[in-house]
């Protein structure tokens, strides 16, 4: 599980979405690779994909139901990948859940 991210540039305007119960902020790595460090709220959503996606979980846990799969639950130092040009419903309950999204 990443605790850390060195040598990045952090782009200052949050990503806020669902009315500020998802909110993020993107990385880009030296190479051109980017990531997005963020929060969800005790919420249920529904987010689209356009390139495949790693949801690593930092803190915080999740129900996550992938597009035409049953649901599962992602806690601190799991991950789950969801394709490209498909969905996902995340359900969090209690405490906020914290993640790391890897593009591509």
């Amino acid at each position: 599980m990443s605790d850390k991210i060195d040598n990045v540039s952090v782009i200052t305007k949050a990503n806020v979405y669902f009315d500020g119960k998802c909110v993020s902020h993107t990385v880009q790595f030296a190479d051109g690779v980017k990531k997005s460090v963020g929060v969800v709220l005790p919420a249920t959503l529904t987010f689209n994909t356009g390139v495949p996606e790693i949801m690593e979980t930092v803190a915080g846990s999740c129900r996550y139901k992938i597009k035409g799969e049953d649901w599962k639950t992602s806690q601190p130092g799991q991950s789950f990948s969801v394709p490209g040009n498909s969905s996902f419903d995340i359900e969090v309950t209690g405490e906020p859940y914290h993640y790391i999204c890897h593009f591509g």
